[in-house]
Formats: C-alpha cells, sequence, structure tokens
C-alpha cells in the first residue's frame, strides 16, 4: 500500500484520520506520515492495511496504469 492508496482507501470510506487512526491501533501523526510519503515500519503500514480491509477496501495492484483501491460490494 503506498500513500495515495490510503488517501483513496480512507476517502472512499469516507473516515478521518482519527477514525483509521483508531482502528489499526496507531497514532493520527502516523496515518498523516504515510500519507504525505513517508517510510513506516512494514508491521506499521500492515495494521493500517488491515484495518482497511477489513473495513471494505480492496486493494489493485499495478496493472499497467498504477496501483488503486476499490470498495468490496456490499453483501445481500
Amino acid at each position: 500500500m503506498n500513500a495515495a492508496q490510503c488517501r483513496m482507501a480512507r476517502s472512499a470510506l469516507q473516515l478521518g484520520v482519527r477514525e483509521l487512526a483508531d482502528s489499526a491501533q496507531v497514532s493520527p501523526t502516523t496515518i498523516v506520515r504515510l500519507e504525505a510519503g513517508e517510510e513506516l515500519k512494514p508491521r506499521t503500514v500492515a495494521a493500517i492495511r488491515a484495518a482497511l480491509e477489513t473495513a471494505g477496501v480492496i486493494f489493485v495492484d499495478e496493472n499497467g496504469e498504477g496501483p488503486g483501491v476499490r470498495l468490496r460490494k456490499a453483501k445481500a
């Protein structure tokens, strides 16, 4: 997960920095640092990614157009 993917995922879920930080059990400053492009420990990025995936985000790998995100379909 890169900085842009984190920003896109948070926006798609309509989550604030504090809400995501609470879900990932990290500080809000950590989310801000990630979204600014700073390098974080892999386990910290993994915790943030897991929180976003649990909330319904699917991370899309590089496919010629760049990495991105999408939301999981709602269960019927």
